[in-house]
């Protein structure tokens, strides 16, 4: 279904507030601006900002984009024939690849996660959204394996999942802090993700990967 006339201003207005506010974040600090600042400077009232964002720290990582569920989605969406680490390694590569902005390849990245970690509530989101989403990949593993509650492999194995996510993330900031240009850093996370899956086992490589139906139609 395309995009209604409505539905378009209200995602665009949404939009040019956030970008506005992470300006500001960037260039003051987090702590250090108003929301009444923000709105005065994306030319909207207070009400508005708080319309289309619950809090101050969704204007950086909005519930709808930092989902707890990307990873345990990801996973849940592999084709037949693909693992979990596979699904996600896959996932990753094509991110890097397109220049998508979900993995933090987009202007000025390395300058936004820095902020980030400077705000103690911003930073404390990021170790809160890093661990929710090894969680629900975990409860997600478990499920689709059948895995007995004490069964460990579920856990351990969301949690490498999770590592080489946060992994992804940590080196794009850090590239990018330094003014490395988008190709370069795509470059170097693909190097990275081939690295970390030779040196995965093939126990996690190869774990919860998707069987097809073998009945004949």
């Amino acid at each position: 279904m395309s995009e209604g006339l409505r539905e378009r201003k209200k995602r665009q207005t949404r939009e040019r507030i956030s970008e506005v506010a992470v300006g500001l974040f960037v260039a003051r600090g987090f702590d250090k601006v108003t929301i009444a600042e923000v709105a005065e400077a994306a030319e909207v009232s207070v009400n508005t900002v708080y319309n289309y964002f619950a809090c101050k720290e969704d204007l950086v990582l909005p519930p709808e984009e930092a989902s707890v569920q990307r990873l345990a989605d990801i996973v849940r969406q592999r084709p037949v024939g693909q693992s979990a680490a596979g699904a996600v390694l896959a996932e990753l590569r094509s991110a890097v690849r397109r220049r998508d902005r979900k993995v933090g390849l987009s202007p000025g990245f390395g300058r936004v996660l820095e902020m980030m970690r400077a705000a103690p509530t911003l930073a404390a989101r990021l170790e809160d959204l890093g661990r929710d989403m090894t969680e629900a990949l975990t409860l997600a593993l478990a499920e689709e394996t059948g895995a007995k509650q004490d069964d460990l492999l579920p856990r351990v194995v969301a949690w490498q999942i999770g590592s080489l996510h946060a992994l992804v993330y940590t080196e794009v900031g850090q590239r990018a802090a330094l003014g490395e240009s988008s190709d370069a850093i795509s470059t170097a996370l693909v190097n990275l993700l081939d690295t970390v899956e030779g040196l995965l086992s093939e126990r996690v490589l190869t774990y919860a990967t998707r069987e097809g139906n073998s009945c004949s139609g």
